[in-house]
């Protein structure tokens, strides 16, 4: 098997057995890079120099056998999201164009400090705003299975990168959806954790309350490995969770006997692709199979999560995008002189469309006359949300539902409606306002040769279960296995 094919665990194994050494690797993995990301466009930026010192430190520490990991020596991707030190960060965005941060973000400290190598930045929608990777500032990524067709958003560039072997795996961010769709358009595994679980310092905000980290990778064991480095509580995030974290890869064999699987019939709607449809109710059949209980369940204001996310979400967008003006870091436009005039022209040429219409939104959901009507009552619904979870999960362990409604759409179908692409994230959105983890798995192929994804959602805290009903349905199948023909 070539390297860049590699899983982590796969490639940590050949880098412990010294088949390979960590150099090698990475320089295989910019080769690939070099090779297709003309294509995909995956990639903002690749940090050669850096992983190339960062893969000799990696065989030093593989040399000596100090200090060693199951992600020593593997070579990885970040979304554009994260601070990196010396490295820019653009978050897909024209207003940082230029930025290089002072400082990593935690989860870019706690990968070096576990021996990765980090071979650039991921292209995104600009903000982490879109579900399609076409906002991007840098031009659109491309689906890795079919280069007429979007990867997802917002975090695209991740998911594209893992599909076409140029990283083993990737981290992403998830705040209506956006590791887990892409995830799904890709054929790859995105796992969005409890908010909270993986610190957000250093993570650029677009909606506090929903935004969190997660990774993406070539299968659910990756995926565990990946949290065992990323979860844990951070003193520099207020809303990081302090909370003991357990080893992810320790009950992945547990099998899914006597769990309870629940099916909320909210989720298999009048719409939903007929492919995606048969693609996920074979996979429920598959999780039976290996012994677990099917029962049905109900989320009943499933209907409203998408008009709650959008303002919500738009609504701490508008306040946590109000630093991009100009004055302390970032683009700068002065063409009089005069403060007001900065700040406009700024913001004009810095941010794209669906950023402002974003901020346009939220602005007026906030303002005088109607925060009642639209902020606090989406807040209120938001709650009832929640508690529909809290009541399904009385009954079940984990929740199946698909996690998109169709495979990847084309490039540019959507582009032109952004109501119809705000449904794109219909059955990802409410796990972010609950607050819950979730996971999204290969589980088909279309007729065109598109992947489908499975999502399975879980209660607070609970990863563990999560990604062990993952793990077995991925065993039991051979989804994970197939790959694009770039």
């Amino acid at each position: 098997m070539s390297i860049t094919n590699e899983s982590i665990h796969g490639l940590s194994h050949r880098l412990a057995n010294k088949e390979v050494t960590s150099v090698e690797a990475t320089g295989q993995f910019l080769e690939r890079i070099k090779a297709v990301d003309e294509t995909v466009n995956a990639y903002i930026t690749v940090a050669d120099d850096h992983a190339i010192a960062q893969a000799q430190e990696a065989d030093r520490r593989l040399s000596s056998g100090t200090n060693i990991t199951p992600l020593t020596g593997v070579p990885v991707s970040v979304k554009d999201i994260f601070c990196t030190k010396e490295i820019r960060t653009t978050c897909g965005s024209k207003m940082l164009e230029n930025f290089i941060p002072p400082y990593d973000a935690t989860l870019i400290t706690k990968l070096k400090a576990a021996g990765a190598v980090i071979l650039g930045k991921n292209n995104m929608d600009e903000f982490a705003m879109g579900s399609s990777t076409e906002n991007s500032a840098y031009s659109p990524t491309l689906n890795p299975w079919s280069t007429a067709h979007v990867p997802g958003g917002s975090s695209g560039g991740s998911a594209a990168s893992v599909a076409a072997d140029e990283c083993a795996a990737s981290i992403g961010t998830d705040t209506g959806g956006s590791i887990r769709q892409p995830a799904s358009c890709c054929g790859v595994v995105g796992l969005k954790p409890t908010y909270g679980r993986v610190s957000r310092f250093g993570m650029i905000a677009f909606a506090s309350s929903l935004d969190q980290a997660g990774p993406l990778t070539k299968d659910v064991e990756d995926a565990a490995i990946l949290l065992n480095v990323m979860a844990g509580h951070d003193p520099a995030d207020s809303t990081s969770i302090d909370a003991p974290v357990p080893d992810y890869t320790a009950s992945l064999k547990e099998g899914v006997k006597g769990l309870k699987i629940g099916i909320p019939k909210e989720y298999f709607i009048e719409g939903i692709d007929p492919e995606v449809d048969v693609a996920v109710k074979s996979a429920i059949e598959v999780l039976k199979e290996a012994g677990a209980e099917i029962v049905e369940v109900s989320l009943p204001h499933t209907a409203y999560a998408v008009s709650v996310y959008y303002l919500v979400a738009t609504a701490e967008a508008s306040s946590n995008l109000a630093r991009y003006d100009g004055v302390k870091y970032g683009m700068r436009l002065d063409p009089t002189g005069n403060l007001t005039d900065m700040y406009r022209a700024t913001r004009e040429a810095g941010f794209g469309a669906e950023v402002k219409r974003r901020i346009m939104l939220g602005t007026y959901s906030l303002s005088a006359g109607y925060y009642d009507a639209y902020y606090k009552k989406a807040s209120q619904v938001r709650t009832l949300i929640s508690n529909d979870f809290n009541a399904a999960f009385t009954k079940c362990d984990v929740i199946v539902t698909p996690t998109a409604p169709s495979p990847a759409f084309k490039v540019g179908e959507r582009t032109e409606d952004p109501l119809t692409m705000y449904l794109s994230d219909i059955f990802t959105i409410s796990c972010n306002l609950a607050g819950i983890p979730g996971i999204s798995l290969p589980c088909g192929l279309s007729k065109e040769g598109l992947p489908i994804g499975l999502q399975i959602l879980g209660r607070s805290l609970d990863e563990e279960t999560v990604l062990r009903a993952a793990y077995a349905y991925e065993t039991a199948t051979e989804w994970h296995k197939a790959r694009p023909k770039l």
